[in-house]
């Protein structure tokens, strides 16, 4: 990575934290004493066996999933229970998800300035006008008269990171965010990311994608078993896995 990354990277007080983690869906046991810091600036990719505890670890961060026990900051803050304090730290934590949980009936351009007007109250003409920008960014602004179901799935993707963008998040979350798509849409979408990445946003992106993961990630972080197993750098990660549950999963998705 760049000496620029490096640099940011080293400032002293995380922008995201998460201390002994430890979450329970009934009986099941999905995320056991998580540990995890991330930097201002730094793009961290989660990648690991389904079930593992990635999704429900990156949900956490913005709490649409509630933690049994731990402690998580972001900008050295605990996160809020509910609330106004809540929305307030959603604003600041943008997701992307699976689906792209677009408004149905609204434009698109309706669609990424809706957040900015209702909750941070700006003027119509400046959201809107920024939407157009952020439109332009993911390259989809042509279709900013239109309804989310006009767009292929590429397309709505990249306007949910444009309305995750238009609330200047601190940090980025990204849970699987190509999965549904089809295969020749999945780089449109990971371009944008890699863009991201480039221009210094702090993103955790839980993906399958490793080509992605190789190419964008300052670090990888290696999930199994609701555990953390492995922290390395990509080209560490993929070349010299340590533990036997890497290299079992490297295994079976590097030789396909």
């Amino acid at each position: 990575m760049s000496e620029e990354k490096i640099y940011r990277t080293d400032e002293s007080r995380p922008l995201v934290e998460l201390t002994h983690v430890e979450k329970h869906f009934g009986d099941l046991h999905v995320l056991k004493d998580i540990n995890l810091k991330v930097a201002k600036g730094e793009v961290l990719v989660v990648v690991g066996p389904s079930g593992s505890g990635k999704s429900t670890m990156c949900r956490t961060i913005n709490r649409l999933e509630t933690i049994d026990s731990g402690d998580i900051r972001i900008d050295g803050k605990p996160l809020p229970q509910e609330g106004r304090e809540l929305a307030r730290l959603r604003a600041e934590v943008g997701m992307v998800f699976q689906s792209f949980n677009l408004f149905a009936n609204k434009t698109i351009l309706e669609n990424v300035a809706l957040a900015p007007i209702r909750v941070r109250h700006m003027a119509k003409k400046d959201a809107e006008d920024q939407a157009m920008e952020l439109l332009a960014r993911v390259g989809v602004d042509s279709q900013a008269s239109k309804m989310p179901a006009q767009l292929s799935g590429g397309q709505q993707q990249r306007v949910a990171i444009a309305r995750a963008l238009a609330m200047h998040p601190k940090v980025m979350l990204f849970d699987e965010p190509t999965s549904a798509l089809d295969p020749e849409m999945v780089n449109e979408v990971l371009d944008v990311m890699i863009e991201l990445a480039h221009e210094g946003m702090t993103m955790i992106c839980v993906t399958h994608e490793m080509g992605f993961a190789r190419r964008a990630a300052d670090r990888i972080v290696f999930m199994a078993d609701g555990q953390i197993l492995e922290e390395a750098a990509p080209d560490e990660f993929f070349d010299h896995p340590k533990s036997d549950r890497a290299k079992d999963f490297l295994s079976k998705i590097l030789t396909h």
